[in-house]
């Protein structure tokens, strides 16, 4: 599951994670090595909830209360049919993209949900291809790579997550996403599985 390797997290989108662009390249070289592969995307209406743009007397980073839970407050990113929310990878591979954030009432990071309970079809796509293990990586870190891998095992799949092919946001909380992760029972690696390199069949 490729998550969110999107224009505008990337160095200079209009909300790019640091050397998020370094994931690129490595992540549509592996691509071939799966048989599954699933990306998510972030597909947000112009007037998603999460956007500072739509709250005012509000800059970007604000934390507000929102349905009785934190929410930060994204410049405006990931905008439906925009260039910023095209994904930087051979989508002629994938057995699907997800999307999410779709609902302008909800923000969502984790591609299982698309928040407001309602599911995405990423579990469907995974169990009708057989799947039992997922291996998790990209952008960002703290937040939809995290989001992502605790569904995932939440779900009852076995969840890796390489850590040396995702990037984040701010230390303090990778390394808080990373302890959540462990606790979750998911595998937290710089290195992919060795079954999942061996050539194909």
């Amino acid at each position: 599951v490729l998550v969110d390797i999107q224009n505008d997290f990337m160095p200079p989108g209009a909300l790019p994670v640091r050397d998020g662009d370094a994931v690129v390249a490595v992540a549509n070289a592996l691509i071939p090595e799966f048989d599954v592969v699933v990306a998510t995307q972030d597909w947000h209406p112009a007037d998603h909830v999460s956007f500072c743009s739509n709250h005012k007397n509000h800059k970007p980073f604000d934390v507000i209360k929102l349905r009785g839970r934190d929410q930060v407050l994204w410049p405006a990113h990931c905008i439906q049919n925009s260039k910023g929310a095209e994904i930087l990878l051979d989508a002629s591979l994938f057995t699907g993209i997800v999307q999410k954030g779709k609902d302008q009432r909800y923000d969502s990071y984790s591609g299982f949900k698309d928040d407001g309970g309602s599911s995405t079809e990423m579990e469907a796509i995974l169990r009708k291809a057989g799947v039992t293990e997922v291996i998790v990586y990209g952008v960002a870190t703290d937040y939809c790579v995290r989001a992502t891998a605790l569904d995932a095992a939440a779900a009852g799949f076995k969840v890796t997550m390489v850590e040396s092919l995702s990037r984040g946001v701010a230390p303090e909380s990778i390394k808080s996403a990373i302890a959540d992760l462990k606790a979750a029972g998911i595998t937290v690696t710089d290195s992919l599985p060795a079954a999942a390199t061996q050539p194909k069949r």
